[in-house]
């Protein structure tokens, strides 16, 4: 519609009309704005510029008994790059280049190539492809670089076009991402464990303290415009809480001993895996824990998965006759047997439907308690044992840590198998030899330290301490302890351990003398669900008069013979030479007794 134009004055009343309704709506906004919802939209406003920025903790140490470092972390940084920026090599794109910046921004992309690879290494060509990267203000270059490394690249881009003022590289950034480092490298590593490419643990303690280890992050909120930081707003800043560090009871340098041992041990024997335990016996220290095969925790993806754990904890086995020591403490605990206790040993039993046998053939044989244990006869504990209840063996048998975890602290561990009060009798003649029931080497270990320190059982420990970043001890789980046989019945399974050792020169360790048991099982295989191939072990305790440290070796599945005497005890016998003068246990003033084993 078209007013005629001599009506000047309708149109100025329509257009004042136009106006009063824009300021008066102007108005309304203003007062909404300014008086009802002030303080809203300042609160809006304000929570756009604000900008936070996470500060993280630092992971806690992993530490040796003596404070030798095992895992620390150390300053890294993770290198990117804003590909538009490189391209235009930091121009403000609102306004022309001028002639000098074009030529920049055509140099920059190579030029910031070139110095990726003079400090990152790898290709140029997958640099450029990063920085061809279209519609990308953000591309990640490399994780983990060194901090030495990063303020190498900053110094070159400073450097620039030879230094002259405005020629400098821009779009190169750093961000921390810290390295977890471990000096030691595959010392302990099934013990330690290791962190996945986040940083959070994925074995070991690394896995099972992750929290602690971790700490608690930081963050700084601040307020911000486009060109940077406003000086005089916001800044909030909540520090971060580094994570605890961890000091156990591992002697790192005795551990790399005792690897080696080890390591040579499973080569003599050509076996499959094994694992060596050594352990204070009356602090239930574990001194060492020893795997094979292991990984280098610095680089644990070039190992084979089945070896990052710790099989000293998770893999359940019939332990053999190393059972034995724990079947006649519950005999001598019980008046049943003492070293001098006579018995007629037939060469075989009948069991369960079938026939029991000795490892060597024979006829009746005269032995001494002493004697069964010394020769290792089945027979021989088949009929002590069953002078035992039921109930009280299998009592005695939890009471010594078996079928329960060992709690150390270190994941994945197994309870291991114990019967029933209600076994059948071939499985009580069974367990009386060492079979019928499954254990982890840690748990035997133990057991074993239980009969040998004059009768008490100490939990196994392998965390020594623990204290917050400020210096604060952090309470660690209470160490069970608990009176299992008397000291009169620990000295006499000793004695009998004694006589092991005894009955073959081969067996000492000079200047020192021990108290030892092998150990020869057949290996369940729960793929076939059979029996294949043995399990060789050995424990030993020195010195016999005194018993201070234990060493037990076990080794699965080797090809070069199966018995624990020949196969495990060597190995025991070269960590105690080594552990015995380390921890300042004095050598044997005395020799060993000469008791019988037989009678007439």
């Amino acid at each position: 519609m078209r007013l005629p134009v001599g009506r000047s004055s309708v149109r100025i009343r329509v257009v004042m009309l136009v106006f009063a309704l824009l300021l008066g709506t102007a108005g309304v906004r203003a007062v909404q704005l300014q008086g009802l919802d002030s303080q809203a939209f300042a609160a809006e406003a304000a929570a756009k510029m604000q900008s936070k920025r996470a500060l993280p903790a630092t992971r806690g140490e992993i530490l040796d008994r003596n404070g030798v470092v095992l895992a620390s972390t150390e300053p890294a940084m993770l290198v990117s790059i804003d590909p538009d920026m490189v391209r235009t090599n930091g121009a403000d794109k609102r306004y022309p280049m001028s002639k000098k910046k074009q030529e920049e921004a055509a140099a920059a992309p190579s030029a910031v190539a070139d110095i990726l690879v003079k400090h990152l290494g790898g290709r140029k060509e997958k640099y450029l492809e990063l920085i061809d990267t279209p519609d990308s203000r953000y591309e990640i270059v490399a994780r983990q670089v060194p901090a030495a490394t990063f303020s190498a690249i900053e110094a070159d881009m400073r450097e620039g076009l030879g230094g002259e003022e405005g020629t400098r590289w821009y779009g190169v950034f750093g961000a921390s991402d810290p390295i977890r480092v471990y000096p030691n490298r595959s010392v302990a590593s099934n013990v330690v464990g290791f962190v996945n490419a986040e940083g959070e643990g994925a074995a070991g303690l690394e896995y099972a303290f992750n929290d602690q280890l971790t700490g608690t992050p930081g963050e700084q909120v601040y307020d911000a415009s486009t060109y940077g930081r406003i000086p005089l707003g916001t800044n909030i800043m909540t520090p971060p809480v580094d994570g605890a560090t961890y000091e156990l009871t591992i002697d790192s340098d005795l551990q790399w001993m005792v690897e080696q041992a080890l390591a040579d041990g499973m080569r003599q024997a050509n076996a499959q895996t094994g694992t060596a335990v050594v352990m204070n016996i009356h602090t239930g220290e574990v001194l060492a824990l020893a795997n094979g095969p292991s990984f280098d925790a610095s680089n644990p993806g070039a190992a084979d998965s089945e070896d990052l754990g710790n099989r000293a904890v998770t893999e359940a086995y019939e332990p053999g006759s190393v059972q034995k020591v724990l079947t006649m403490a519950a005999l001598a605990e019980e008046g049943i047997a003492t070293p001098d206790t006579q018995l007629v040993v037939p060469g075989s039993i009948a069991s369960g439907g079938g026939i029991v046998r000795d490892s060597f053939a024979h006829g009746d044989l005269n032995l001494t308690a002493r004697g069964i244990i010394a020769q290792s006869s089945n027979v021989g504990m088949i009929k002590l044992t069953r002078q035992l209840e039921k109930q009280k063996l299998t009592h005695y048998l939890a009471s010594f840590g078996l079928g329960a975890k060992p709690g150390t602290g270190l994941p994945g561990e197994s309870t291991g198998q114990i019967p029933t009060a209600d076994m059948p009798d071939y499985t009580r003649d069974q367990v009386s030899f060492g079979q019928g029931l499954s254990v982890n080497a840690v748990q035997m270990a133990a057991a074993v330290a239980a009969v040998t320190n004059g009768g008490t059982y100490h939990q196994p420990k392998i965390l020594k301490s623990a204290k917050a970043s400020d210096g604060t001890p952090l309470e660690l789980p209470e160490q069970e302890s608990r009176r299992v046989i008397s000291e009169e019945s620990s000295d006499a399974v000793v004695e009998m351990m004694e006589s092991v050792i005894t009955l073959n020169d081969n067996r000492k360790i000079p200047g020192y003398r021990t108290a030892g048991k092998s150990g020869t099982a057949q290996r369940f295989d729960p793929n076939c669900m059979c029996y294949n191939g043995f399990t060789a072990s050995f424990v030993n305790v020195a010195p016999a008069e005194d018993p201070q440290l234990l060493v037990y070796v076990v080794l699965d599945k080797p090809r070069n013979g199966n018995l624990g005497s020949r196969l495990a005890l060597p190995v025991t016998n070269n960590i105690l030479s080594l552990a015995l003068p380390r921890y300042n246990v004095q050598p044997s003033t005395t020799e060993a007794p000469d008791l019988p084993t037989t009678f007439d």
